[in-house]
């Protein structure tokens, strides 16, 4: 990997996933896997430098079933703060281990059709353009997956509630690269979506 593009991926699976009931949302079956199990496999196949995963809720379930063994696994206790408090811990995590990245690519675990082309495509453009955020762009908004560079890791650090990095892409608006998913960005968030997604791809 080249020196000048030290790229990290925080797959964020710390979440109680309260709109599936009893269902734990991340070890939900997805191919031959989960839904977590898919996100690292898509970051494990990209040309990335360092994963690691946020765990919160349902943390000993999910390590459970899911092959985390050559994943840095990050323990967020504020996980009911939601995403923002997720992200917040990743950045404690790499200046409390020494650890310097030159960026932070972001993604959920239940973005299921998110692949590893699309994560190269998002790393090339950064690569490309450092100066730059690059957001996944969907309808009404720019979101996740999300790669910023180690300038914002301050901001990043200080997120503690559910709206993520949103304020952080609005305020920056000027900085934004959007990419088009295609119809990947699609996210699992209810029971009903995870049924609909199942069927199209059985198709």
């Amino acid at each position: 990997m080249d020196e000048k593009s030290n790229i990290a991926i925080l797959v964020l699976a710390a979440g109680e996933s309260s709109r599936m009931g009893e269902k734990v949302k991340q070890i939900l079956p997805w191919k031959d896997t989960t839904l977590l199990g898919n996100a690292l496999e898509q970051a494990k196949t990209s040309m990335v430098d360092a994963i690691f995963v946020v765990l919160g809720a349902y943390e000993e379930k999910i390590m459970a079933e899911v092959q985390l063994e050559s994943i840095a696994i990050i323990k967020n206790h504020n996980w009911k703060d939601g995403l923002g408090s997720s992200i917040a811990a990743g950045i404690e995590h790499f200046s409390s281990k020494a650890l310097s990245f030159d960026a932070l690519l972001i993604m959920l675990a239940d973005q299921p059709l998110i692949d590893s082309n699309y994560l190269n495509k998002m790393m090339g453009n950064w690569r490309g353009n450092p100066s730059k955020i690059i957001t996944t762009q969907y309808e009404s908004r720019m979101g996740v997956p999300a790669i910023f560079g180690k300038e914002y890791f301050t901001e990043l650090q200080k997120l503690n509630k559910d709206f993520g990095a949103k304020d952080i892409i609005a305020s920056h608006k000027d900085a934004i690269l959007a990419l088009n998913p295609e119809g990947k960005e699609i996210d699992i968030d209810s029971w009903e979506t995870y049924q609909e997604i199942l069927n199209k791809k059985a198709k």
